[in-house]
């Protein structure tokens, strides 16, 4: 009877089974939640940084246009703007960390659509509107 009494008596200490489990519950219940809302954040941060590349590359067309053709906006690729040093070579779309291909990658002016820039690099192609550009 002395025996059981003093084991009562002590203190015994650390967490049951029970509690270690609810934590772990809670845990994982955090996770599934915040996984992906921070996926979204990095991919609204991708997606932000790429239109902001298209700003870069579209200020640099205006620039060369105001330079090169008397102000008159016109096709052009951006290899010819590397070329008349209006932009950096090489130049990456950050959002996949990959090169521009210089060929490709234009800013097209169109009298029906309105201008765009299309971005073009070996696994992805990205298209904005003058819209989307100024926006920013």
């Amino acid at each position: 009877m002395q025996m059981v009494l003093k084991r009562l008596k002590k203190e015994e200490k650390g967490f049951t089974l029970i509690e270690l489990l609810a934590v772990i519950v809670i845990i994982a219940v955090i996770a599934v939640i915040a996984v992906p809302l921070i996926g979204n954040i990095i991919d609204n941060t991708k997606t932000k940084a790429d239109l902001a590349t298209a700003r870069q590359i579209y200020e640099a067309a205006r620039l060369h246009a105001a330079d090169k053709t008397n102000g008159t906006l016109a096709d052009v690729t951006l290899e010819k703007l590397q070329t008349d040093k209006f932009l950096d070579s090489p130049l990456y779309l950050p959002s996949n960390k990959q090169a521009l291909v210089v060929a490709t990658t234009l800013i097209d002016v169109s009298e029906e659509t309105g201008d765009y820039l299309v971005m073009v690099t070996t696994g992805k192609t990205v298209k904005f509107t003058k819209a989307q550009i100024m926006a920013q």
